[in-house]
């Protein structure tokens, strides 16, 4: 073919070719070199974080890397469930459980949420209803009880340096001294297989009426504390008590509580004034039992009721038992050995046993607890006043006597339900 003849087959094919593209408006990626429809364009866009592309686009920043000294995004803190052990001195406050709505009656919860906001474990909103957090307590101590053992489950950010961020927020006398990580579904009260209490009262409690000084010079002797442990024994094992709590009737299975072991202690002096120490371990309590257990063991002791009146109390009859005052009464420590023995050791979870913070207990027992109990029986002299009420106290009164004189007395169906960890002592 001839010059000419080759021009002319190259303009017919140069006729047939598109026409050169001009520049690519920027920002709009081609596929198999033809420009992208602006829709799917910004389809492609939004694949870049699922799909973790990256485009070197003008209008769109460089993706910062990991670790950029520019970056400001916050950091995500792990939610987790932990146990804390807590320690407290009730006097002031209406119990441990919150009243939400009754700011007027102060409790030890209300100062704990009120920290845990303040730190930032938890968000303000779950403050205002804590079972956001899936709060739950191991025992509702009641007004003025104190605890050197309490523990409550919730879910929390785990911040830094958690323990002293939350005891920054609280007052001295409540002091977190534990933190421990546990499974997702621990409850603290359904997890808890029993639980030790402390009754810390002056021996002159036990002085006989007719025998001994009722006063301050009064000391334990060695023959009267043996007497006072084996009536104390006498709690041990399975009874019903529902002489010893309110609205129960002797037939209700939740009147029937099982107790471990309660004794007294050695006597010892605080500024003048000999106290003891009474201890009762058992699974569960209802309101105002322990304080009646020992209310009855101290009026035996005195001569004002018979040893007789232990067993009566447990069967069917009504019997007036006597409540010592609450002022001593102590949550020593929960206990949870069926949880420990399936996850104690299985390398992800730690025991609750709290043996490294037994000094910071037996420390605040020292400092808060056994102080204040002392002060204040000196001061309102709560013990002897109580104690000025058992000469004319009835324990003979039967359910007729009580009908009598106008005092409610539970019937076998009466009384609340299986109010089961009740712990409002």
């Amino acid at each position: 073919m001839g010059v000419p003849g080759l021009q002319a087959a190259l303009r017919r094919a140069w006729g047939r070719w598109p026409a050169r593209p001009g520049p690519r408006a920027p920002g709009l990626p081609t596929m198999a070199g033809k420009e992208m429809h602006p829709a799917r364009a910004s389809h492609q866009q939004d694949r870049k974080a699922r799909g973790g592309w990256i485009w070197e686009d003008a209008q769109y920043p460089p993706k910062r890397l990991r670790g950029s000294e520019d970056e400001e995004r916050p950091r995500k803190l792990p939610k987790r469930k932990i146990v804390l052990l807590m320690a407290y001195s009730g006097k002031g406050y209406h119990g441990m459980q919150r009243n939400v709505g009754s700011s007027q009656f102060k409790t030890i919860e209300d100062d704990l949420v009120s920290a845990l906001v303040q730190a930032g474990c938890i968000p303000e909103n779950h403050g205002e209803d804590m079972r956001k957090m899936s709060f739950q307590r191991c025992a509702r101590t009641d007004k003025g009880v104190s605890a050197a053992g309490q523990v409550v489950s919730l879910k929390v950010w785990l911040i830094d340096d958690i323990l002293d961020k939350i005891n920054s927020h609280l007052p001295s006398h409540i002091r977190i001294l534990g933190l421990k990580r546990v499974t997702g579904g621990f409850n603290s009260k359904n997890k808890c297989d029993a639980r030790t209490y402390l009754y810390m009262l002056p021996t002159f409690a036990f002085a006989h009426k007719d025998r001994d000084v009722q006063d301050e010079t009064y000391r334990l002797s060695p023959e009267t504390l043996r007497l006072v442990n084996r009536l104390l024994s006498c709690y041990k094992g399975t009874h019903s008590f529902h002489n010893f709590t309110s609205q129960k009737g002797p037939r209700e299975p939740s009147a029937r509580r099982y107790i471990l072991d309660m004794y007294c202690e050695e006597p010892f002096l605080r500024e003048g004034l000999e106290f003891a120490v009474i201890k009762v371990k058992g699974q569960s309590f209802m309101m105002h039992q322990i304080r009646k257990m020992v209310g009855l063991v101290v009026a035996i002791v005195k001569g004002y009721a018979p040893e007789s009146v232990l067993e009566r109390s447990w069967g069917e009859e009504k019997v007036d038992v006597p409540k010592a005052p609450g002022l001593g009464l102590v949550l020593e420590r929960v206990h949870f050995e069926k949880y420990n023995q399936r996850f104690g050791g299985d390398g992800l979870h730690e025991p609750l046993d709290w043996a490294q913070e037994e000094g910071k207990v037996a420390a605040f027992k020292e400092q808060h607890i056994y102080p204040t109990i002392v002060s204040t029986e000196r001061d309102e002299r709560s013990m002897a006043q109580w104690l000025s009420t058992l000469p004319i106290h009835d324990f003979s009164a039967t359910a007729l006597a009580a009908a009598r004189t106008g005092t409610k007395v539970p019937s076998p169906l009466d009384g609340s339900e299986g109010d089961g960890d009740g712990d409002t002592d």
